[in-house]
């Protein structure tokens, strides 16, 4: 036993008797064996090719053995490519230990040529077993990356290997055409299906769920964090946006191949898989734009993609085109009146026609999209209604359902009163339009359809409906449907100005629309053209000679005088002032070709797009509050590119850390709203809930909208807008002082100030302060006594009426009035044209939007960025700030608008769903934002509670109930004191709340009947 357990020992030379050893070789072993070494190895079989990769081979062997695997075919097919024991080997060898060896040399010569070692390299491993090995391999660095970080110890080839492996991997993965070649190996040779089959769903699996942007971005994450790695560049496959896009191209190239047997149904599920990565719509639309709009395309290659999908899938996909074509063709057309409008929307129907020529269930999901509660395009233009109509319409049935359905939603009481104007507007839009169409294929359904009882309670209903844009759109809908059936006498007609007004006539006129199905090759020219926001590469300036002054034939001499100049008579200038940039010490340091502030909105875009310039962007942020003002309402420079404007700001990054960014970030956000209100509030709304941005970029759109709401309204003065007038229509400084005198500071409204990054939190809190100071003031008279007990009081009285009578005698035109302490000062009066667009523009985009979102969750069919949007939008700061916006947008409306009880209704519902007020549970930010819009709510109607408890008598009650739970839940006392803020704002909501239901109680008692 203990022969076998006895110690063994090994002895190894150490390196100075290995020296010895070999110098006392004869010469003849040394020259042989170098001879051997330096000899280059060229493999003929690929056995031999794995002998030579596992000797650590130089680089000319390594080359030879990269052109052997790249070139040797099995049947026709790259040996290297195939699945198999033997090439799983020689792909092993090659990323475990060929590449971190070799990786710097292989990318020296990548300039090479296509039989460059790296060219050689990615080609040899661009195939599923490639894949596996590099992901592997990448997955197990990413291990030992983690244990080094947990247990404190240093190797830096950890970190130097990861990044060699995430480099491979995006090169490897760069191409178009990459997962059909790995299809071809897939399901090449003589397999059966039962061995195809795993490996077609190994590579669908693998790419369609997002496992590589998944691994990749986790190794990008940790080489960030390594303390012994460089900066590192954006790596595109930890992008989820950027994967989407290569996807898509994939995608494409297998569905254009005739060669691939069953092509398209791979294509299908892999599109079917990445319908549930976050990027879905990028995904379709780049499907969109290279099968459909594109050239020397085919159409029916996308319908065939769309075929093979499951019925839910299909329904999405088409609903996400139809959101493309909106917003990329037809949104910008408007109301759709210029023949070009036609021309277009018809070239989009023949798009949608050519998508579903092989999908005949896609006529009915538009059928589905047209009548839908929260369908028929919310938020976007009648152009994609119109271009869905032109393709139902080929269909009597389905125009007839369409219809049908469309007047009985429409007389629906329960949708006029809970649905948002936008929603209800579009499906106005598709009841006219269907009416139209009908009364053309057949005008008998239409007579009798018009004799039922459900177009009379339609009617009834709208006229009965307490929102003035809910009558205006029942007014216009009976008018127009009468005008085509019934003739002479029997024609309806309200006689209101309303609807003979231009709006009215344009609602009027849908009925008499017939869109054609035409071919889409306008829509191919518009794709082909270069699209706004693409940045062109920059033009180095051209030199310009010198200009040189003509040959006139007359010579200038010098002549000299000998009495020398006369001093007296001549003046020299005057020092100029020294150049701040000239007091550098190094004189190459001095920059004498400073960019120039742009004139034009191109130089300003221009200047924008250069995100390498730290000059252009901050000329750009400086200028633009003033030249987009200044620009606003002379010629169309503003309007074409407003929305191209507003793409850069909303995006733009603060790459150079400039000094009040943000601030002139906002600013020329505003400036660009109020240029154009009608148009840009609603593409900010738009952009809020569709556009994929951070959350601090949400967050700047929606204090774009307040402010510019306020100065809309006329709360708010920028020192932009001053500064933005022409020289033409201010006085000159000394004239003006020579006119004004003192009076001037005084008659100025006080500038906007530089936006701190709580704006809309301080506006919130003076309107919150004005509204509870009355209601302070009021509780501290009556805890002193009464008012006639009062000396203080009865003082003042005095005084006031000494002051009165004493400036009655001096002006008798003045009118004696007396002022309690709950008066407040005159509500100045705003425009109806401002207040109709602060309530359609700014306000029915923002609430109805937020309403889709919140069925976004529930809706089989809903997109991706809905889902997504609602993700984002119940962010706890980020859903306060938005319900801040909605109440400073109905308080710039102000009372005297005519949308007011529409608005009102949207908001208190909005306030009291089971969403917003979940969100507030457990979170004083969100909490203290209801309690402000309630503010703001109870401000704005001050004058009309009656009405308010008449019409939302149930909501009023509930309300009530909830403010006093918030208030009975609060303790305060804490810290920081924000509970006793939010806690006094919800005592003044409760107290006001409270004497509307005192003072109406028994209008209120139909509605409080069964409420529990």
């Amino acid at each position: 036993m203990e022969r076998l357990l006895r110690q063994a020992s090994i002895v190894r030379p150490t390196k100075r008797e290995t020296d010895i050893h070999l110098l006392q070789q004869s010469g003849s072993e040394v020259e042989k064996r170098t001879s051997n070494s330096l000899q280059h190895k060229t493999p003929t079989t690929p056995g031999e090719a794995l002998d030579i990769l596992r000797q650590e081979p130089d680089y000319e062997s390594l080359i030879s053995v990269l052109n052997f695997l790249s070139r040797y075919e099995t049947d026709g097919l790259p040996f290297i490519k195939l699945p198999g024991p033997l090439s799983a080997q020689l792909v092993q060898v090659l990323v475990a230990e060929i590449v971190p060896n070799y990786w710097a040399l292989l990318v020296e010569g990548a300039d090479e040529g296509e039989n460059s070692g790296l060219k050689l390299l990615l080609y040899c491993l661009s195939s599923s077993t490639g894949m596996n090995a590099v992901i592997a391999t990448l997955s197990s660095l990413m291990q030992d990356v983690k244990v080094e970080a947990a247990t404190g110890t240093k190797r830096p080839d950890l970190s130097l290997n990861l990044g060699i492996l995430l480099d491979l991997l995006c090169r490897v993965l760069q191409g178009d055409g990459w997962l059909l070649e790995a299809y071809r190996m897939a399901t090449s040779g003589d397999g059966s299906l039962a061995r195809v089959k795993p490996k077609v769903q190994a590579i669908v699996g693998q790419f369609g769920s997002g496992r590589v942007v998944s691994i990749a971005a986790e190794a990008e994450d940790l080489l960030k964090k390594s303390p012994s790695s460089k900066s590192v560049d954006s790596i595109w496959l930890a992008s989820l946006l950027q994967y989407s896009q290569w996807l898509g191209r994939n995608i494409v190239k297998v569905a254009l191949s005739d060669s691939a047997p069953d092509a398209a149904k791979f294509a299908s599920d892999l599109l079917s898989k990445a319908l549930h990565l976050g990027h879905f719509e990028v995904l379709v639309k780049q499907l969109v734009s290279d099968l459909v709009l594109r050239p020397a395309t085919n159409p029916e290659k996308f319908g065939l993609l769309l075929r093979n999908l499951p019925q839910t899938e299909q329904r999405k996909v088409l609903y996400t085109v139809l959101k493309l074509l909106s917003a990329d063709y037809l949104d910008r057309l408007g109301r759709c009146v210029s023949e070009e409008s036609g021309l277009r929307i018809s070239s989009a129907a023949g798009v949608l026609q050519k998508i579903l020529d092989s999908n005949q269930n896609g006529r009915r999901d538009l059928v589905e999209w047209l009548t839908a509660a929260s369908g028929a395009g919310l938020g976007e233009s009648i152009g994609i209604r119109r271009a869905v109509m032109a393709i139902v319409s080929q269909e009597r049935d389905d125009l007839v359902t369409v219809l049908e359905k469309s007047l009985s939603q429409f007389g629906d009481q329960l949708y006029i009163k809970h649905s948002p104007m936008l929603q209800q507007e579009a499906h106005v839009q598709v009841l006219l339009l269907a009416a139209g169409y009908t009364h053309r294929k057949a005008p008998i359904k239409l007579a009798m359809l018009l004799r039922t009882s459900t177009w009379l309670n339609a009617i009834s209903n709208r006229l009965a409906a307490p929102h003035q844009r809910a009558r205006f759109l029942g007014m216009v809908v009976g008018e127009a449907l009468s005008a085509i059936v019934d003739k002479g006498d029997k024609r309806l007609n309200f006689k209101m100005e309303e609807t003979d007004e231009e709006e009215g006539r344009w609602y009027k006129g849908l009925t008499n629309i017939m869109d054609e199905i035409q071919p889409f090759a306008p829509l191919l020219d518009l794709n082909t053209n270069t699209p706004r926001g693409t940045q062109k590469a920059r033009q180095k300036p051209v030199t310009r000679p010198a200009p040189q002054s003509p040959q006139t034939g007359f010579i200038i001499e010098e002549l000299s005088d000998d009495e020398g100049p006369e001093e007296d008579d001549i003046v020299p200038y005057a020092k100029p002032d020294s150049d701040p940039e000239d007091s550098d010490d190094d004189a190459t340091l001095v920059r004498r070709n400073k960019p120039k502030a742009p004139v034009y909105i191109r130089d300003l875009i221009k200047y924008f797009r250069d995100t390498e310039s730290y000059d252009h962007q901050k000329l750009a942020l400086t200028t633009a509050p003033t030249l987009i003002r200044r620009k606003a309402g002379y010629g169309t420079e503003v309007a074409e590119h407003a929305e191209e404007l507003a793409t850069l700001l909303v995006g733009l990054s603060d790459k150079f850390e400039m000094d009040n960014f943000d601030e002139l970030r906002v600013q020329g956000m505003i400036a660009i709203v109020v240029a154009k209100p009608e148009n840009m509030g609603q593409w900010f709304a738009k952009t809020f809930f569709d556009g994929d941005y951070s959350i601090s970029q949400r967050a700047s759109v929606l204090v774009v909208l307040g402010l510019s709401a306020r100065e809309l309204a006329g709360y708010e003065t920028s020192e932009y807008k001053a500064a933005a007038a022409f020289p033409s229509k201010t006085l000159p400084e000394g004239v003006e002082q020579l006119y004004l005198g003192g009076n001037a500071s005084k008659t100025q409204s006080s500038p906007l100030k530089p936006l701190p990054p709580n704006a809309l939190d301080n506006i919130a809190t003076s309107l919150t302060s004005s509204f509870l100071t009355p209601m302070a003031a009021s509780a501290a008279d009556a805890a002193t006594g009464p008012d006639a007990l009062k000396l203080s009081t009865f003082t003042s009285r005095l005084n006031n009426e000494e002051q009165h009578e004493n400036s009655s005698i001096a002006n008798p035109k003045i009118k004696y009035k007396t002022h309690s302490a709950k008066a407040k000062p005159r509500i100045r009066t705003i425009p109806n044209t401002t207040a109709h667009l602060l309530a359609t523009s700014f306000f029915a985009p923002l609430t109805a939007r937020f309403q889709a979102a919140l069925h976004a969750s529930t809706s089989s069919f809903s997109s991706s960025s809905s889902r997504s949007s609602r993700t984002i939008l119940f962010h706890p700061y980020l859903l306060a700030l938005y319900l801040k916006t909605l109440a400073l947008v109905l308080h710039a409306a102000g009372p005297s608008t005519l949308a007011l009880p529409q608005m009102t209704a949207e908001l208190w519902r909005l306030l009291l769903s089971t969403s917003v007020r979940a969100a507030a549970v457990g979170d004083l930010a969100v909490t203290q934002a209801v309690l402000f819009a309630f503010v703001a709510l109870l401000d704005a109607n001050e004058d009309r509670m009656r009405d308010v408890c008449a019409e939302l008598g149930r909501e009023v009650v509930e309300a009530q109930e909830w403010v006093a739970g918030v208030f009975g839940g609060l303790r305060g006392g804490d810290e920081t004191g924000e509970e006793d803020r939010v806690k006094v704002l919800a005592a003044g909501v409760l107290v006001r709340l409270r004497e509307g239901v005192e003072k109406y109680r028994l209008l209120l008692m139909g509605d409080l009947i069964g409420f529990g």
